[in-house]
């Protein structure tokens, strides 16, 4: 693995949109006790369903630390790659390796991970372990890898159509506790010159209450060039009713790269999930880690599912609105298996479905 001291865009790579081809998928298994509940069992559960799901679809690797290697070889099926990798938490998709590719090769490029705020808001201390896995991946797949040193980003809080388009939050990329000494202007050309966009749309909030400040991938979700899934609540009681209203209203003025208006397609947001008193009471309390209270509301949402090469996952929150929410989205994949995932126990733990895609240097763009 050659430490590249260049740019993708100056080297003639992109991120291609998570609809593209894949050459597979990468997970994190959980374990935290002070952020799963019971040691991480019941979310052990799902993320195996998740996996096994996934791997219908492309190629799977699932990151284990030393202590639960065994478990989860013995828990995974075979077709699952298990590799032994240090970890601070689960949560692939911000702290995994952003994949570049330019039609024959495929780069990686390491950001800064900091625990979504570091010292400022950041979830758990310390996080130097999420922040060597980008480069860990690139190393395994023999990929050359761009470090920013000087930039903090996780993969959650950027949606690309791979045509030149970028979504992002204000409250997520301008929060204090990640690029603080960078101006707007400077933190676009950051995004600009590692992701090879021409064009940034920014939103201002993410979905309500989310520890993340606010990550795009929770509340958005490109699904095609020029195309968009926004989470959506018509009840005007509810924080998110404002939140989301604003987007639209962005969203449905903007124009992409292309010059194309978007194409915006409304998913309803599932009832509020609260915390139980079980659930709080099952998860280890520890100074520097954040919390999980009973009737704290999570930030539920079916906007952040997974495109696999044939298949499309989507957290389900035992709620009416499930069924829909799966019907939406086979109306926007004809052609790909659209699958419910129980959520709640990864949900708990901070996220829904969170796995990182490893793109093919052939992706055409579609």
């Amino acid at each position: 693995m050659k430490k590249l001291k260049t740019s993708p865009k100056a080297d003639g790579y992109r991120m291609p949109g998570e609809f593209e081809k894949h050459d597979g998928c990468w997970m994190i298994w959980p374990e935290r006790p002070d952020n799963w509940r019971l040691g991480g069992k019941p979310a052990q559960k799902v993320f195996t369903k998740v996996a096994i799901a996934i791997s219908e679809f492309e190629p799977v690797t699932m990151c284990v630390s030393n202590e639960q290697y065994e478990n989860a070889r013995n828990m995974l099926p075979a077709q699952i790659r298990v590799i032994e990798m240090s970890n601070n938490d689960s949560w692939m998709r911000d702290v995994g390796a952003t994949f570049v590719i330019n039609g024959k090769d495929v780069r990686g490029i390491d950001w800064t991970f900091n625990s979504w705020g570091g010292l400022v808001d950041g979830l758990y201390f310390p996080w130097d372990k999420d922040d060597q896995i980008a480069g860990k991946m690139c190393d395994i797949e023999r990929l050359d890898c761009y470090r920013l040193d000087d930039f903090i980003l996780e993969g959650g809080s950027i949606h690309v159509d791979g045509e030149g388009t970028l979504i992002v939050t204000e409250e997520c990329l301008l929060s204090e506790g990640r690029n603080s000494t960078l101006s707007k202007e400077e933190i676009e050309e950051k995004l600009k010159e590692n992701l090879n966009v021409e064009k940034i749309i920014w939103i201002p909030h993410g979905i309500y209450n989310d520890e993340t400040n606010g990550h795009v991938d929770n509340i958005l979700h490109y699904v095609a060039p020029g195309k968009v899934v926004l989470a959506w609540t018509e009840d005007q009681k509810d924080p998110q009713y404002k939140i989301c209203q604003e987007a639209y209203s962005i969203l449905s003025q903007a124009v992409d790269a292309k010059k194309r208006k978007l194409e915006i397609i409304k998913l309803d947001l599932p009832a509020n999930v609260l915390i139980t008193k079980e659930e709080s009471e099952g998860v280890d309390a520890v100074n520097g880690t954040l919390p999980r209270e009973e009737g704290d509301r999570l930030a539920a949402s079916y906007a952040n599912f997974y495109i696999a090469n044939g298949g499309v996952l989507i957290p389900q929150f035992n709620d009416p609105k499930d069924k829909k929410a799966i019907e939406t989205l086979q109306n926007v994949f004809p052609y790909h298996k659209v699958i419910g995932i129980f959520a709640r126990e990864i949900l708990l733990g901070g996220g829904n479905i969170h796995c990182i895609t490893q793109q093919q240097p052939s992706a055409s763009k579609k």
